[in-house]
């Protein structure tokens, strides 16, 4: 019985929206809904200075307090555009506009210097870095130009990526016989079709992004595996017409069974080419990545 079929038989079953079923899920962090609306003039009058009303914290910040709350408030604002290049940044300022000690703006500006947003050197201060020196594979990098005014730009390079990454993992996926990794691929599967069949877009959309993370682990490149929150930060800020799976459908689901299957029985050219169908988008519409150009 291939993987589908036995998604699809179970998912009359109750399932439990915390995940609470063979994948265990809970442990992940995922994101939520975005904030409606972009943060603060380049000038600091105005800004949101209540951090417990900021509406989207990253995964990466998740349960982090007011520091998590700070570095989410200031990173949207530097990637936005709304703090520039150059721009300084005085920690008595922004504690002062933000409410909060100076330890927590102090460590909120490691945090964004880490990350490659700011600078600080001494006798000139926190200065915001232009956007050359930004870790653009960070997660929470990733999060904020998805949901800024580079929004179509990042997820078009997101999907480009997820292009070359994920058809050449499933590919060495193959050639990896761990039934425990391929065990938990099949259950994300499962919970998939429970997931549909009850209409539980958030659990489908979790367990989709468990299935890819294992996918890529199972490849056994620990070089790919780095990259494995790329892919996971794509799927949560997708929603572009350029995703195969931007919501669930039947489609969506046959899709990760076959890659599964094809995995199960050790096929690497089947497990690339249901990879590169999944992330193909719609039939009317042109694949992700163009052909390559003609010079």
């Amino acid at each position: 019985m291939s993987t589908l079929a036995h998604a699809m038989m179970n998912a009359a079953r109750s399932v439990d929206s915390g995940l609470g079923t063979p994948g265990d899920l809970d442990r992940y962090p995922y994101a939520e809904t975005p904030a409606a609306g972009r943060v603060g003039p380049s000038s600091w009058e105005g800004v949101e200075t209540d951090l417990g009303r900021v509406g989207r914290r990253s995964a990466g910040n998740r349960g982090r307090g007011l520091h998590g709350q700070l570095v989410q408030q200031l990173g949207q604002m530097i990637v936005s555009g709304d703090l520039g290049a150059d721009r300084p940044l005085v920690p008595e300022e922004i504690g002062q506009r933000f409410e909060v000690s100076r330890t927590v703006v102090r460590e909120s500006l490691r945090v964004l210097e880490a990350k490659g947003l700011v600078s600080a050197r001494p006798n000139v201060g926190t200065r915001v870095r232009p956007v050359s020196d930004w870790n653009l594979l960070d997660p929470d990098i990733i999060e904020w130009r998805a949901f800024g005014p580079q929004r179509e730009d990042q997820r078009r390079e997101l999907n480009e990526l997820r292009w070359t990454i994920e058809p050449l993992a499933a590919r060495l996926a193959a050639g990896h016989g761990r039934e425990d990794v391929q065990q938990r691929l099949t259950d994300m599967v499962e919970i998939m079709g429970h997931a549909f069949a009850q209409g539980d877009a958030v659990t489908f959309s979790r367990a989709d992004t468990e299935f890819h993370s294992l996918l890529i682990q199972l490849a056994g490149n620990r070089m790919l595996e780095h990259l494995s929150g790329i892919v996971a930060a794509a799927l949560q800020v997708s929603g572009g017409p350029v995703t195969g799976c931007d919501r669930p459908s039947e489609a969506c689901l046959a899709h990760h069974s076959r890659i599964a299957d094809a995995l199960a029985a050790g096929d690497a050219q089947g497990a690339e080419a249901a990879m590169r169908q999944l992330l193909t988008v719609h039939p009317e519409v042109e694949r992700v990545v163009p052909a390559p150009r003609e010079h």
